[in-house]
């Protein structure tokens, strides 16, 4: 049995395509490709394979990852190769190599996600730096969530690493986020922009690298 790890983008295609049926994918594309995952024991097998962290719908990606383990070693290069001939528009493998079966889950060893996000304001350039810095500045934002019939609180600041205008063109400006992605909680870059009074949902919102503990 060998482990394999995979680092892949998810284009405008697939970005409206829930966690569930990314896995789904993933399953038909290995079965087409005659490749063999391993399974797990118990009552219950099914293919033994892991994303990092669910990909929210209407996000853009070039760095998700997935662990998955082949009941047959498989070099990463033709493996890599061989996949993406099964792939359909829009995700591609972009790397992989083989990770020994006992270290960590990815679930386990993800600690922030780095986004680039668009969105429409009427913010001047000098505004947008203010509304970020101001942000920046503050010791705690705190952040209501209502789901249902509960309100969840959290504190938005302190699941803020980074933030940053990167530019403003035609009344659109570009931010670069890096945010908590763990077992405690993981930011949303459209909470973020809301956070800075920007009351546009983001146009666009990718997901570009996945910082994993060492």
């Amino acid at each position: 049995m060998q482990r394999l790890r995979v680092r892949y983008q998810r284009g405008e295609n697939l970005k409206f395509i829930s966690h569930l049926d990314i896995i789904r994918l993933w399953q038909r594309v290995f079965y087409r490709a005659g490749v063999e995952l391993a399974y797990s024991e118990g009552f219950n097998p099914h293919p033994r394979m892991a994303l990092a962290s669910p990909l929210p719908v209407g996000y853009t990606s070039r760095a998700e990852f997935m662990d998955l383990y082949t009941s047959a070693a498989v070099s990463p290069h033709y493996f890599e190769d061989l996949i993406n001939r099964h792939l359909p528009e829009g995700v591609k493998i972009l790397q992989s190599c083989v990770v020994p079966p006992e270290h960590d889950s990815l679930q386990a060893l993800v600690r922030q996600a780095e986004y680039l996000v668009s969105v429409n304001t009427s913010m001047s350039l000098a505004e947008c730096h203010k509304a970020v810095d101001d942000f920046m500045a503050k010791d705690s934002f705190l952040w209501q969530l209502q789901r249902q019939d509960k309100v969840k609180e959290y504190d938005l600041r302190a699941q803020t690493a980074e933030l940053e205008v990167v530019s403003l063109l035609d009344g659109v400006l570009s931010l670069r986020m890096l945010l908590q992605c763990d077992s405690k909680g993981a930011g949303r870059p459209e909470q973020l922009t809301k956070a800075l009074g920007i009351s546009e949902f983001p146009l666009s919102v990718e997901r570009i690298r996945l910082v994993l503990e060492a």
